[in-house]
């Protein structure tokens, strides 16, 4: 059995240790993109409903992860301000070890 933390795990304890970021990570799904804002370690769809229930994973396992960007909380729609832009999982990756 593998206990190491999913992507979103992951990707939502980064968020938890950065509450001044929010990511946005678009990824590839069953053949639909997708786009997750992920703040203070909760995570909503942008284009899908989201489930109410915490235990029910927003970002699939199956899902391929094909940008994360980082911007600057608060968000602004009208005007966000973006701190990257374009990382891949494997750039973010390194920031991500440490933080459970």
């Amino acid at each position: 059995m593998n206990d190491s933390p999913s992507q979103a795990q992951q990707l939502e304890q980064y968020s938890q240790h950065h509450p001044h970021e929010i990511l946005l990570v678009t990824i590839q799904y069953n053949e639909q993109r997708d786009q997750i804002m992920i703040y203070k370690g909760f995570s909503s769809s942008l284009m899908n409903s989201t489930e109410f229930n915490p235990d029910i994973p927003i970002l699939p396992e199956e899902a391929t992860i094909i940008r994360i960007d980082r911007l600057k909380s608060p968000y602004n729609s009208q005007n966000p301000q973006y701190l990257e832009q374009g990382l891949t999982w494997e750039t973010m990756q390194p920031r991500l070890t440490g933080l459970s």
